[in-house]
């Protein structure tokens, strides 16, 4: 069960804030590159593609065609990539074999039925074709900036799937593990633009701890970017399945 419903409060929030500067992805695009290898005609499955920014990217670096799907109507009408159909893990609005890869970020806590989606995604893609998930997992927060500060929120990241059930259930339907790896990202110039840029509405964990915790962490956050020089480096896995 999706944890927050991305209506439109949300999905403005996340628009303005969660989207990050391609200079600040800059591994990312050599992490991707080196498993999706694209080339001319590549085409890839952004789901839950969200506003459409990784799509974006994902065209500019490797001029790949995309074709995003994300079940949040909030989430699309801020998107200017296209095609971007309304559609969920489960129930792919696709044709058999019809694409290249599978790009999943900061999403796959959000699928109801992993098991059911490792088998669309199996139908979707071409043999040998690979999944790619961005993502935080239970017990590897430790270098992500937003837990450091709301120690609260680890008690929600440890209700999303681990990699072991993630694992699990892309093998039901045939996938193994190629790799995971960290990759890092620069969140924010510094600590003081990312307190400053920060928005509750924009963040699943964030939103299911209680008020007095939110207001606590952000009271840490405020003090600890006044002194603060350097940019906000964070890392997320990036977990490979073909």
């Amino acid at each position: 069960m999706a944890l927050i419903p991305y209506d439109d409060t949300d999905s403005a929030a996340f628009a303005a804030t969660r989207e990050l500067p391609r200079s600040g992805l800059d591994r990312w695009r050599h992490a991707v590159q080196q498993h999706l290898r694209p080339r001319t005609g590549t085409t890839v499955l952004d789901l839950g593609a969200g506003t459409g920014a990784w799509a974006a990217a994902f065209t500019e670096w490797f001029g790949a065609r995309v074709l995003g799907v994300e079940p949040a109507e909030a989430m699309r009408s801020r998107a200017t990539h296209r095609p971007l159909l309304a559609g969920d893990a489960v129930a792919l609005p696709l044709r058999d074999s019809v694409a290249d890869a599978a790009w999943l970020s900061t999403m796959v806590h959000h699928i109801p039925d992993l098991d059911a989606a490792a088998r669309e995604l199996r139908r979707v893609l071409r043999p040998g074709a690979p999944v790619l998930i961005r993502s935080p997992f239970p017990g590897r927060h430790q270098r992500i900036t937003l837990f450091r500060w709301f120690p609260e929120a680890v008690r929600v990241l440890e209700t999303y799937p681990d990699l072991a059930r993630v694992r699990a259930a892309f093998a039901t339907a045939g996938f193994t593990v190629s790799t995971v790896e960290p990759v890092a990202q620069t969140t924010a110039a510094s600590l003081a633009e990312f307190a400053e840029r920060l928005d509750r509405r924009a963040h699943t964990p964030l939103q299911l701890i209680s008020d007095e915790e939110y207001a606590d962490g952000l009271a840490r956050l405020r003090a600890a970017a006044a002194g603060a020089s350097g940019p906000v480096v964070d890392h997320l896995d990036l977990l490979v399945l073909r």
